[in-house]
């Protein structure tokens, strides 16, 4: 199996391979200076986020600082996906994120975890399981997104939450460990956070 291949392959590798970490020091540079930019500099960090991800869509944003093992090799971005300060993504495989999905501040996205044997850890081992975020999705403020996570389209993940296990389409889910609250329904088209209701008369 191809070095690279492994990041892939689910099951437990050493990370610290040289020629794996020759590439991921080559990536970083790019993370660096995608971080480094001023913030007229939109065309350049559009230019640098094409370098970096494995796949990025129209009118996608995201706002530095932004944190990735990779820089963003292995990750596949929709279109209109926008991201708050602090997004980290964990990159060492595949993290696919629909479009118009939003990221809020401080957002950690994982695919990377190191076995629960002791002797394996001690040598730095680890395994990585892909994530899936759908379309449309929102995901609060400090939110964490564990390995191997399938988010369904339209749901809401609340701040704080830790997303255990798959959360499925059009709900809002919430704790730690992640659970669904309820489902997101037609009240949702009339009030925009409790009592409050949607004037749509205001919109553009």
């Amino acid at each position: 199996m191809d070095k690279q291949d492994r990041l892939h392959s689910q099951q437990v590798y050493n990370p610290n391979d040289p020629d794996i970490m020759q590439e991921q020091l080559q990536r970083l540079e790019l993370l660096y200076d995608f971080n480094a930019t001023r913030p007229s500099q939109l065309q350049l960090r559009e230019q640098l986020l094409r370098k970096m991800f494995a796949e990025i869509g129209e009118d996608c944003y995201i706002e530095p600082p932004f944190h990735s093992n990779f820089s963003g090799k292995h990750v596949h971005f929709g279109n209109g996906v926008y991201a708050n300060f602090n997004l980290t993504l964990v990159d060492d495989t595949h993290i696919y994120v629909g479009d118009h999905t939003m990221f809020a501040p401080n957002v950690i996205v994982a695919t990377a975890s190191h076995p629960i044997c002791p002797a394996l850890r001690e040598k730095a081992y680890q395994f990585n399981l892909p994530v899936h975020i759908g379309k449309n999705c929102w995901i609060g403020a400090g939110a964490i997104i564990l390995p191997g996570v399938t988010i369904g389209n339209n749901t809401v993940i609340g701040a704080g939450s830790v997303v255990t296990k798959d959360v499925p389409a059009g709900v809002v889910a919430v704790g730690n460990p992640c659970r669904v609250l309820r489902p997101i329904d037609e009240r949702d088209d009339v009030y925009f956070y409790r009592d409050r209701k949607i004037n749509y008369d205001d919109l553009d």
